[in-house]
Parts: C-alpha cells; structure tokens; sequence
C-alpha cells in the first residue's frame, strides 16, 4: 500500500465528509489506499451521528486500509458517558449538537454500537515514516512513551517546537485557514463546522499534497 489519504476534523459534517471521501475514491482509482481520520468526528456539526454510521460502515468494507482515530470530543463523550468527566463542559463544546442528532437528551443515551467503536479507537498510527495523531505530541518524549493526553489535546509545547520529531507528525486540532506544513509536521484542521471545508492530504512515498 503506497498511498494514504488523511482527513482532518469532520466534526458532525457528514456531507462534506461524504463528497472528499467519494473525491479521494476517483482519486484512488483500482489503486489500494489506506484512509486515516484524525479524529473529532462529533459535535458541533449538525450530523454526528450519521458521520459516525458512515466510518463504521467504511471500517465493515475494509477494516485495514480505514483507519480512525480517537479524538478529544471523543473522549469527553466516553468521559461523560462513564461518569468520570463533567457532561455540562462536552455540551458546552459542541455535545449538544451530537445529542440532537441521536434525538437524546443524555451521553448515557448513545447507543451501545457507538460506544463500543469509540472505546476501541487507537491513539495514534505510526507508518515507520509519519506519526498520525489528533492533536500532536509533546516533544519532551520519545513517541513509545507519549502520555495520551497530550496525544489528543496538546496544543503551544507541540505547536511551537521546530526541530524534528521521530516522525513527521500529521495532525488537526487546532484549526487552521489553511493546511499548515511545516518541516516537521502538518496540520489539517480547517474548522469544517465553521467554515464548511473540510481538507485531505494525500501522502505518496515522500510527497505530501492536497489531494483534491
């Protein structure tokens, strides 16, 4: 597999999650590609769960080339459904949104099918050449002994480190304008929710560009 499509925040977007996946496909062609998400795939937007339907229909297809990662959102979402995070700060961050898109009142409400595929989303993917993650990594630690926090929510000590990483980091969270890269890392979060683009890159080999 020599080509990877990876897509930044959807955040409750599905229908501009749905036209940059069927745009990536053309792309592919018969060609074998991996896709990795990074993460955020609820609140805010106005569909989280059907995005959420839709990876875990993707996943079914091909469970190794779709490749999901936790986000922060995520997590406050399984924090507050096991009781061990404040629901009231996931609603003030966009968990109302997800709630009405279940048409629940509660986090407890979410159907079991979700919250197994949540609980079982990795941290990371690690391809020997690039770290993909949600939010980045603290580069105070070798990436085998990163603290998952800082995995889905470290933002100035990653953002401001210019020397190089283990690997080159591909990253949302922060968003962004516009794709950032940088020579150690790049970062794809475009705020779809607020500004309705939502950004892929596709990595071939060494090279990195948008891929639509």
């Amino acid at each position: 597999m020599t080509r990877t499509y990876a897509i930044g925040d959807s955040h409750g977007c599905l229908a501009q999650l749905q036209s940059l996946i069927e745009q990536c496909e053309v792309h592919a062609g018969e060609e074998r590609s991996r896709f990795v998400f990074l993460g955020d795939y609820i609140d805010r937007g106005p569909d989280s769960r059907g995005v959420l339907d839709l990876l875990i229909d993707l996943q079914k297809w091909s469970p190794d080339e779709i490749i999901c990662l936790l986000g922060n959102h995520e997590a406050m979402l399984l924090a507050a459904i096991e009781g061990e995070g404040n629901e009231a700060r996931w609603l003030r961050n966009g968990g109302d949104q997800t709630l009405r898109s279940f048409r629940i009142s509660r986090a407890v409400g979410i159907p079991d099918k979700y919250q197994t595929w949540l609980r079982g989303l990795p941290t990371f993917l690690d391809d020997g050449r690039r770290y993909f993650v949600h939010a980045g990594v603290h580069p105070d630690r070798p990436l085998d002994q990163q603290d998952e926090h800082d995995l889905l929510w470290i933002r100035e000590e990653f953002l401001a480190h210019e020397q190089p990483f283990e690997r080159f980091v591909v990253h949302g969270h922060t968003p962004v304008s516009a794709p950032d890269l940088r020579p150690n890392r790049i970062n794809i979060d475009t705020g779809a929710f607020a500004t309705g683009r939502l950004t892929c890159i596709v990595i071939e080999g060494s090279i990195i560009q948008l891929a639509v």
